[in-house]
């Protein structure tokens, strides 16, 4: 792998689909690692000017890649090809399946509630979720913070974004996440795999990873990164 956050420049997709390929973990938005983002590398050009930009090539790109998308790191969302998910999710589960942690009592009940919709129905677009969560006016809490630290613990991904149709058939508004479990999402591979090796020695292969892509970061800068 010779490509380092300093080769980053997004002007087409295809950028974007080769970037992901080769940095394996590439965040959307900027945190706490300067420059290690698609926010501080893409052509001014392409950001929402009524053209398909890098917002609307999420789904696209999760698609094309199978890669896992969502708000890993700093509660913000990144991409993570499939060989460096393997990783992330082994280190951030700590070796536990959701099962095992659940009976391991390390489970909070609401998590449990959200991670089974998800298992027995993905893929599901959050209205959908929210529903069947009761998540409204009156009803269960907490959604955002439940969903987010799923994500953050590798059990659940967004595995692409659905968009309303016009009468005309065309597509408008932000997207909305379709979620998924990286079980369902990158299948056997991904299952036959997750825990091929312990939580530690996942992270070590995790931080030597960014320390090869992020050659002006410092060794601490990554570790927070990482936790």
């Amino acid at each position: 792998m010779d490509m380092t956050i300093n080769d980053l420049y997004i002007r087409t997709i295809d950028d974007l689909e080769n970037a992901v390929t080769e940095l394996g973990i590439l965040p959307f938005f900027m945190n706490s690692i300067r420059g290690f983002s698609i926010d501080e590398h893409v052509d001014p050009g392409i950001w929402f000017t009524g053209e398909d930009g890098p917002w609307e090539w999420k789904g696209p790109v999760i698609n094309e890649l199978g890669c896992a998308y969502g708000k890993f790191f700093e509660k913000k969302a990144a991409y993570i090809n499939p060989e460096w998910f393997l990783h992330f999710a082994n280190y951030r589960r700590d070796g536990y399946d959701f099962d095992a942690r659940f009976e391991d009592g390390l489970v909070y009940h609401g998590d449990k509630l959200v991670y089974d919709l998800i298992d027995s129905n993905a893929p599901i677009l959050s209205k959908r979720l929210k529903q069947m969560g009761n998540y409204r006016k009156g009803g269960n809490k907490g959604f955002d913070t439940i969903i987010n630290r799923l994500q953050a613990q590798g059990y659940v991904i967004i595995s692409d974004f659905r968009y309303m149709i016009d009468k005309d058939g065309r597509e408008y508004g932000w997207g909305v996440a379709e979620y998924s479990t990286p079980e369902h999402f990158m299948g056997d591979s991904f299952r036959a795999n997750v825990y091929s090796c312990t939580p530690e020695e996942s992270y070590e292969i995790l931080f030597g990873h960014l320390r090869d892509i992020l050659p002006g970061a410092d060794e601490a800068g990554i570790r927070k990164f990482l936790k």
